[in-house]
Formats: C-alpha cells, sequence, structure tokens
C-alpha cells in the first residue's frame, strides 16, 4: 500500500494510508481482480502480475502488507508517528523523493535519504543507495516446465474436440513459435486442454512428443496407431501442409479425465492463458484444474 504525497506530508497522511491499509486487508482476491479489472479493461490482472513482478499471482491475497509513504518531504509529527508506530510493531516505510525534469530526461532522487523501518527490528536506518532515470534490466533465470496449456481450438471444418477426447490427443496450426515451443513439451509432462470461450476441458500425461499429423501415432488398446487412419469426426490436412509450418500436429496424451465442451471448467481468478502453447506456472490455476480432473501428480 502506497501513499503518494505532492507536498510536505500533514500529519493525517499517516491516518489515511491506515485507512486504506485497512479497507485493503478486507478485499478477496476475486474484488482484487475486479478491481483490476475496472481500471485495466481487456488486460488480466494473472498477466500483469507476472509481467511486472517475475512471479505468479498468490493464491492468498492480503496474508501480508507493506505500508510505505512517498513524498518529496516529511514533516516532524508524520516522522515521530512513523517511528511511535515502529515501537508497537507496526512498519511503515517513508521514502522521500523529488521529480526532475531537464529537457526531455527525467529523474527521481532521493535528497535526503530514505527513512527505513528495518524488517523485525524496529530499528530506523538511513539508505542512500541512487535511484536511475532508466529501469535495471531483469535477467529471468529459465525454468524447466512439466505442466502446459494448450488451446483446442475447435472449428466446424476443422479439429473436433470429441476426437481429441475419444483418441487421446491434442493438436493445432504448426508455427515457426509453436514449433519452438514443442521441443519443451517431452513425454510425461502434464497437458492442460483449455477450449477458447468455455475453459478447461482435460488435464492428462504426454506420450509422445508432436509429430505432424500424418505422422502422429496415438494409444488405442494399449497399442500404438496412426491418426490419420482412425475413424476422426474433423479435418486435419489441410493445402500446402507439407510445409511444417502449415501442418497440423498432433501430441499424444493419456487422459486422467476429459470432458465434453458443454462441462468445462472454470472459474473467477483463474489463468486462461493468451498463447495457443504456454508452460503453467499460475499455482492457482494448477490445483484448482488439477483438483477438479482429479489429477494430484
Amino acid at each position: 500500500m502506497i501513499e503518494v504525497k505532492r507536498g510536505l506530508t500533514p500529519r493525517q497522511v499517516t491516518a489515511q494510508l491506515l485507512d486504506y491499509a485497512s479497507w485493503g486487508a478486507t478485499l478477496s482476491h476475486e474484488q482484487i481482480i475486479s478491481i483490476f479489472a475496472h481500471h485495466r479493461p481487456g488486460v488480466r490482472l494473472t498477466d500483469a502480475f507476472y509481467e511486472q513482478f517475475e512471479i505468479t499471482l498468490p493464491d492468498v491475497v492480503n496474508a501480508t502488507q507493506v505500508l510505505t509513504i512517498v513524498a518529496p518531504s516529511i514533516d516532524p509529527a508524520t516522522e515521530r508517528i512513523v517511528k511511535y508506530l515502529a515501537d508497537f510493531g507496526l512498519l511503515i516505510n517513508v521514502v522521500v523523493i523529488q521529480y526532475l525534469r531537464a529537457g526531455s530526461t527525467t529523474w527521481l532522487v532521493k535528497p535526503g535519504g530514505q527513512l527505513v523501518v528495518e524488517p523485525n527490528s524496529g530499528r530506523h536506518v538511513r539508505a542512500r543507495e541512487p535511484l536511475y532515470a532508466e529501469r535495471e534490466t531483469k535477467t529471468r533465470t529459465p525454468s524447466v516446465t512439466h505442466d502446459w496449456c494448450i488451446h483446442f481450438d475447435e472449428h466446424p471444418d476443422g479439429r473436433q474436440w470429441s476426437d481429441g477426447i475419444e483418441f487421446g490427443f491434442v493438436s493445432t496450426d504448426g508455427s515457426k513459435w509453436f514449433d519452438r515451443s514443442l521441443a519443451d513439451v517431452i513425454p510425461g509432462s502434464r497437458i492442460f486442454a483449455f477450449l477458447p470461450g468455455s475453459g478447461y476441458v482435460g488435464v492428462g500425461r504426454v506420450l509422445h512428443a508432436a509429430k505432424r499429423f500424418d505422422e502422429a501415432l496415438v494409444r488405442q488398446a494399449d497399442r500404438d496407431k496412426l491418426l490419420s487412419t482412425l475413424p476422426l469426426k474433423g479435418t486435419y490436412r489441410r493445402e500446402g501442409d507439407e510445409d511444417d509450418d502449415l501442418a497440423e500436429w498432433v501430441i499424444a496424451v493419456k487422459w486422467s479425465l476429459a470432458l465434453p465442451r458443454e462441462q468445462a471448467f472454470r472459474k473467477p481468478g483463474m489463468n486462461t492463458y493468451a498463447k495457443t502453447l504456454t508452460g503453467m506456472r499460475h499455482r492457482y490455476t494448477i490445483d484448482a484444474v488439477a483438483r477438479a480432473f482429479g489429477s494430484h501428480d
């Protein structure tokens, strides 16, 4: 919770911050998502949170709070109140920052340092680390993904989810981007099938790495069979699909549970992912779907 003041902070700023914090502490996961959607229409909170902080949105919100006052200067009354509250275990950070502009360049500077209440100590220190005009670039540590969400995008004259249920597979159009991601989906990985516009409809384990439709094998009665020879309801061949980028790509799956579209699972706060194939890292979504589909491993 951050309270920003343009001028000298009056003593009421601390009470104002505590008022905001007490209100925020009562908000549920769904209410926070709703508030974000009101101010950022068309953007999912889960996606924005991960992009900003490089971690997934926690399942439990408001378990802890960090209170911060930001202002160009701090009056003695505010500093005295902050120190008093710290003695009773309520820690409030106070950051003194000035905004400067010269031509097209802007800076945020801390003229007197930052008054910080050190966590778990209540001790006040002055931090004098510099602020930079440009945001420091972060390097994201690569991680191995074992859970994948794939959009099974049905078409009246194309792929059909009923085929995926019956014969144990997911599929999508080929593309250079998708082909690069396919290499990471290895046998044993967990697949979460998602029908756009409906919700999650299946959870299972990858049996075979992705293959072009004309080469794909699926498991039937404990034997591998060429998918193209089976009585499919949908159409998976198209003109020019000898090109890998145009071909239909198939991943063979052993379903823990697969449901028809009308029984799709979805609830507020879940991440539906924007890309056709995405490594799943949103723990709330993974756990919710896994529980609903009885997949706990």
